[in-house]
């Protein structure tokens, strides 16, 4: 079951790679063009390039926190975009933002957009799940469109965002943009033929296990039949060599004088190892 967990994100990761590489480098087509797109926000789609011409609404800026960028954790900024040609207003991720060192809470800066006509270029990103946790005031705990739409006035699209990778005119201070996905898929393959070889090799160490007990059990029961019950544990070496251990071990007990924890756990793994 756990090979079969480690294939499935094989196969998450996978489709995720064709995608970037289907869609990322693409030639950008205009937002009404891939208007059905952003309503329908299929994963199919996600990392579609588009350009948007509109104006931003920055008074309805949030921040989407505990996004993770570089290794460090920050902030997404969210600003609602106007699109000039169809007056749909779409949120854009601008960029990520450096948690303050003074104040955990906020961002170490949060530029504002340019204003008046702009020109984004962007990358379709499919609107992000409810989660389970709050946030402060300005801030959403994920890229939830629903939540967006319940925080302002206006109709915002619901099924996908816009993840910035160029603005026009360019601002004198931006946020960082995010990093290009990965295309590395992962250790899964190899993690799901360990689990694969764990389970065989579980199932012949049992096996052998039975095996050899189910032997020892027919050779107690026939030497019992015949009355040799003592004899028939010195046929097997291996059972002979034990013996011998558990001999050594009751003499290093009496020339201690004592009797410890630890010879209390050896009586009580050979017990279980040796028939009596």
């Amino acid at each position: 079951m756990l090979g079969q967990w480690q294939l499935d994100r094989r196969e998450a990761a996978l489709e995720e790679i064709n995608r970037v590489v289907s869609n990322y480098d693409e030639d950008p087509v205009a937002y009404v063009e891939a208007r059905n797109l952003f309503a329908e926000g299929d994963s199919s789609d996600e990392w579609t390039v588009v350009e948007l011409r509109g104006e931003y609404l920055a008074d309805d800026s949030l921040l989407a926190r505990n996004r993770g960028h570089g290794g460090q954790v920050g902030y997404e900024q969210l600003v609602p975009f106007r699109d000039a040609t169809t007056g749909d207003v779409v949120i854009v991720s601008r960029g990520w933002l450096p948690t303050s060192s003074a104040d955990g809470s906020v961002p170490a800066f949060n530029p504002e957009p340019p204003e008046g006509d702009v020109e984004v270029t962007a990358r379709l990103k499919p609107g992000e799940p409810e989660i389970d946790r709050g946030a402060p005031q300005g801030q959403l705990a994920s890229i939830d469109l629903a939540e967006y739409q319940g925080q302002v006035s206006y109709t915002v699209v619901q099924g996908a965002y816009a993840r910035m990778a160029e603005e026009s005119p360019a601002p004198a201070e931006a946020p960082h943009q995010l990093a290009r996905p990965s295309l590395d898929e992962g250790p899964h393959l190899s993690y799901s033929m360990q689990w694969v070889a764990f389970g065989l090799l579980s199932f012949v160490g049992w096996g052998y296990a039975a095996r050899v007990h189910r032997r020892n059990l027919d050779l107690e029961e026939h030497h019992d039949a015949e009355g040799t019950s003592e004899d028939w544990r010195s046929a097997d070496p291996r059972l002979e060599k034990l013996q011998r251990a558990r001999r050594a071990k009751e003499v290093r007990r009496r020339q201690k004088g004592r009797y410890s924890d630890e010879d209390a756990e050896d009586e009580w793994v050979d017990s279980r190892l040796m028939p009596r």
